[in-house]
């Protein structure tokens, strides 16, 4: 008896453990096919990437096609590069200092609702913007910018003044690019950070108040240093995301029109615009591993960083 009990705990045991390894079988192959086996694709970056047709069908194709090394990369670093560097990073710095200042700001303002329905209000109008196409986007702020019939346009020739041709004049669209952005992912970020407010402990402020700590005080030495974990993990996502761009907001927005490109040109706008001229698979596949991998790299070093001034903040 004493031998056959530990054999059948060990066989409830491996079939407990059988079903549970089942239960994570279908997110196991959900990973393998649409995350793992695509990435099989980048070896087209470094190939001349033939077309399948009926007398070459893939993947026949795919081992015909000319190994040319790094020259797919060439075109993400001619003089036109320039433009769209700086456009990608100066714009997502940008936007993630504006971002993280505005949500948290908004935030930490919401907090301090007393009245459920005013909040709840709040965060609906505040979120709502988010799940918005930028084409819509695109169309709503054309209403208001259009040259002929468009609101602000009425509204300069009532007054006597010189109407602006928004979408031919450059110097404009990077304020209206930073408000159509906040404008649109504020709400999100804003309810992530609302919800580790609301999981704070009451009985902190509380305590704080009895100290006769003002709201200032309590905001600064209470809801900053637990939003802090938070803050960093999003800090840390966003850097990674540096080198990529907002298709929508950059192709949509400014109506792809082309006296804007010294500002709009982004690194998705232009391989997009290359592919749609050249056709080569291999010159946006290579720009997507570049965009990958230098967001990697960045991930990297941020959390390097963090995790060398405060370890418990960081991601691993």
């Amino acid at each position: 008896m004493t031998v056959r009990r530990p054999i059948r705990r060990r066989r409830r045991r491996s079939a407990k453990t059988f079903w549970l390894t089942t239960m994570m079988l279908p997110v196991t192959v959900w990973l393998l096919l649409i995350r793992y086996l695509p990435m099989f694709g980048i070896s087209l970056s470094f190939l001349d990437y033939r077309l399948p047709t009926r007398k070459l069908p893939f993947p026949s194709n795919l081992f015909k096609s000319v190994w040319v090394g790094l020259k797919n990369f060439n075109f993400l670093f001619t003089s036109e590069s320039v433009t769209m560097i700086r456009n990608t990073i100066g714009y997502n710095a940008l936007w993630i200092v504006l971002g993280l200042l505005i949500s948290v700001t908004f935030a930490i303002m919401m907090s301090e609702l007393t009245k459920k329905f005013l909040a709840k209000t709040y965060q609906t109008m505040m979120f709502f913007p988010y799940f918005l196409s930028w084409v819509v986007v695109a169309y709503f702020l054309f209403a208001f910018l259009d040259p002929t019939n468009g609101m602000i346009a009425r509204a300069q020739k009532a007054a006597g003044g010189d109407v602006i041709d928004w979408y031919n004049t450059p110097k404009y669209w990077p304020y209206i690019l930073t408000l159509c952005s906040m404008w649109k992912n504020t709400g999100y970020s804003t309810v992530l950070y609302l919800s580790a407010i609301t999981g704070i402990d009451r009985s902190q402020y509380e305590a704080a108040a009895v100290d006769g700590a003002t709201k200032w005080q309590q905001m600064v030495h209470v809801t900053l240093p637990h939003l802090k974990p938070m803050i960093v993990i999003l800090l840390i996502m966003n850097v990674g995301k540096i080198f990529n761009a907002d298709f929508g907001l950059f192709w949509s927005v400014p109506m792809n029109s082309s006296p804007l490109y010294p500002v709009t040109q982004v690194v998705d706008t232009y391989v997009y615009r290359a592919y749609t001229s050249t056709g080569n698979v291999g010159m946006s596949t290579a720009a997507g591993f570049l965009q990958n991998l230098v967001g990697f790299i960045c991930i990297m070093a941020a959390n390097s960083i963090v995790r060398k001034l405060d370890a418990d903040s960081s991601l691993f």
